[in-house]
């Protein structure tokens, strides 16, 4: 019994709610009425409120199933919207027209503009039970919010994203947020608002609106924007001494996943101003797996990582041929010591060797060439041009003829690096498979 009669469960509140509803049909009915005679209960007829009277409890059981029907009694009002505003419309229509009929059915005089009375009263006052739920809820809210000072946030966005990202932060009791203000690129939506937040204007008032709103944090809610434009849009963000969070790229508002919880902070791919490239990493692993595999200059930067990816997906051998023994050695010794199982050679050498580079290859006879060894600093070499020469065009040329020569290698890679592309001098080339 004292469940029952606790506000706490959602049972005693829906009985609560029905009660409410009967009292304010049975008021709305007399009222319309009343309101009809111009507020004089002394001039309703006589005939008019028998016929109220007789209708009465067909009218409240119409009614509540109507209520019923429309689910108007398990829904969380707390977060109750334009939706269930709709619902209660609806319901107080039906309920009319239903009264409406069975009045005229019943040969039940009325006047006909009890009718619009009754419907008005009936919508007003179901809206206010219900949406008296989430009044309540937002002064619950304000009172439990963290007593420290709010923290300032710029949304950038004002689409289906930036409204529901706004609407999270005003309703949820957990994030100490207030949204001041918003920017967005369409001129049309400056000077309006949004949720009840101004949308100051476009991107370019980003810093300007930072500084008149003291803004401490900056969150970017497009997440259907391309890179060029997040981008830019960031750049001018980290010309603030705003924090930034950005809503994930994919654009995720058709399974309704956008929220507080997915915002994270800028990484570098948001900057990048291209797709991140997916690398097949098992199609890739089937190249080098159960084969013999060269890496020149695998002592450098590029050619460790090389060697460190290669060994990971279980080569027969991996030979790692350099000209620095110091580099050669430290990416010998983390190989041994990740992988001891794996069979690894380690050789010194130039790859403008033309005798050294051929007997490796006649004696390992590789599956597979990854050649990186060359020199690849632009503007020290463009002032030692004849090294860079010797290096990187005769080494490359005498590597892959010993490749041939010899026979065996089915693949032979040419490493470049990010010069190759729009190259500025002949140090930038395109990076080339040479299959046999």
């Amino acid at each position: 019994m004292k469940n029952i009669f606790s506000l706490k469960t959602s049972k005693s509140r829906m009985i609560l709610l029905f009660i409410v509803d009967v009292i304010t049909i049975i008021v709305n009915s007399y009222l319309a009425l009343i309101v009809r005679y111009k507020m004089d209960g002394n001039t309703v007829p006589v005939e008019d409120l028998a016929s109220v009277n007789t209708y009465l409890l067909i009218n409240i059981v119409t009614t509540m199933i109507i209520f019923l029907l429309l689910n108007l009694y398990n829904r969380v009002w707390s977060y109750a919207s334009l939706y269930e505003a709709l619902l209660v419309c609806a319901a107080a229509i039906l309920s009319t027209a239903f009264q409406a009929f069975g009045m005229s059915l019943l040969y039940l005089t009325v006047p006909r503009s009890f009718h619009l009375f009754y419907f008005f009263f009936l919508t007003m006052t179901t809206l206010i039970t219900r949406f008296s739920y989430r009044i309540l809820h937002a002064l619950q809210r304000g009172i439990s919010k963290n007593t420290n000072r709010p923290i300032n946030t710029m949304v950038i966005g004002a689409g289906e994203a930036g409204n529901i990202i706004i609407t999270e932060m005003k309703t949820s009791k957990h994030l100490n947020r207030n949204v001041v203000c918003v920017i967005d690129d369409n001129p049309s939506k400056t000077g309006k608002y949004i949720r009840g937040v101004r949308i100051v204007g476009d991107r370019t008032k980003i810093k300007e609106a930072a500084k008149k709103y003291d803004v401490d944090e900056i969150m970017l809610a497009i997440p259907s924007a391309d890179n060029k434009d997040t981008r830019d849009i960031l750049r001018i963000c980290n010309e603030t001494t705003c924090k930034l969070k950005v809503l994930p790229g994919v654009y995720q508002l058709i399974n309704d996943e956008v929220s507080v919880s997915k915002l994270r902070e800028v990484s570098i791919e948001d900057l990048l101003g291209r797709d991140t490239v997916k690398i097949d990493i098992d199609s890739i692993a089937g190249y080098v797996r159960g084969k013999s595999v060269l890496v020149t200059g695998g002592g450098g930067s590029i050619g460790s990582e090389l060697c460190r990816q290669i060994a990971a997906h279980n080569p027969r051998m991996l030979i790692i041929f350099d000209i620095y023994e110091n580099n050669a050695y430290d990416i010998q010794q983390e190989l041994k010591k990740k992988y001891p199982k794996l069979r690894l050679e380690v050789l010194i050498g130039s790859v403008r060797n033309t005798k050294r580079i051929e007997s490796v290859m006649d004696l390992y006879r590789p599956d597979v060439v990854y050649h990186a060894a060359a020199h690849k600093h632009v503007p020290l070499m463009e002032d030692s041009p004849n090294e860079a020469i010797k290096n990187n065009v005769f080494g490359t040329y005498k590597t892959a003829r010993a490749a041939d020569k010899y026979g065996g290698v089915k693949k032979f890679v040419l490493i470049s690096t990010d010069k190759a592309v729009n190259p500025t001098n002949i140090m930038g080339g395109r990076p080339r498979d040479y299959v046999r």
